[in-house]
């Protein structure tokens, strides 16, 4: 006789309710941790058995069935969304998460989105940035060193002064870029050799238009 084929066990169906939540927001779920992978972890709870009912990146290590220990779930569905608020995770690192309620067709709370993002993850690259930064110790620049540097002090007027008139540099205008070339004259910046070439870099004009105010001035002052 020729052998049976192994008989093949049904998946378990869900209840219609459940069904309808995860193929309305599992995609939903998905979609946030695609986009902040792998920092974010997305779990939809059943209100109906208040059981954990789908999981995106679990960084949580629960396991669908798993009872959801929600809190606050009357002001979660009364003010639809929760938080953001903060937890710790299984390895102790911190969680923000926010919580919002998931609505059937009656209106009625099916069920509870929570969205959990790992910033213990950002905290660790802030402390390295701010290691980075303090380096070994940063001294003031030597003067006898820096005493000729008229780069340097060309850049500190000139950020100075769009700071003063909330100006961005790549914003500035013709008449800006004209008052600024007439302000850096009076502090004495083109004294330096080739300081005019840099003004005219730094300020996106031409060095002949920087030419041209500087005879003007002097014709002005003669």
């Amino acid at each position: 006789m020729p052998k049976k084929a192994p008989a093949k066990t049904a998946a378990p169906r869900l209840p219609d309710t459940r069904a309808r939540l995860l193929e309305r927001y599992a995609h939903v779920a998905d979609s946030i941790t695609t986009l902040f992978f792998p920092f974010a972890e997305v779990v939809i709870h059943d209100l109906a058995d208040q059981t954990v009912a789908y999981l995106s990146n679990n960084l949580s290590k629960r396991e669908i069935g798993d009872d959801s220990a929600l809190e606050d779930i009357e002001e979660t569905t009364r003010n639809k969304l929760l938080g953001p608020y903060e937890k710790v995770n299984w390895d102790g690192r911190r969680m923000r998460c926010v919580s919002t309620a998931l609505f059937d067709d009656d209106g009625r709370a099916a069920g509870v989105m929570c969205i959990n993002l790992n910033i213990a993850a950002f905290e660790d690259m802030q402390a390295t940035l701010d290691l980075f930064l303090r380096g070994a110790g940063v001294i003031a620049q030597p003067e006898e060193l820096f005493k000729d540097d008229w780069q340097e002090r060309i850049n500190t007027f000139l950020h100075g002064w769009l700071r003063e008139r909330q100006v961005a540099l790549n914003s500035l205008t013709r008449e800006h870029r004209r008052e600024l070339v007439e302000a850096l004259h009076a502090e004495g910046a083109f004294k330096g050799k080739s300081s005019a070439n840099y003004v005219a870099k730094v300020l996106g004009m031409g060095r002949a238009t920087v030419y041209k105010h500087l005879r003007e001035m002097k014709a002005d002052a003669a």
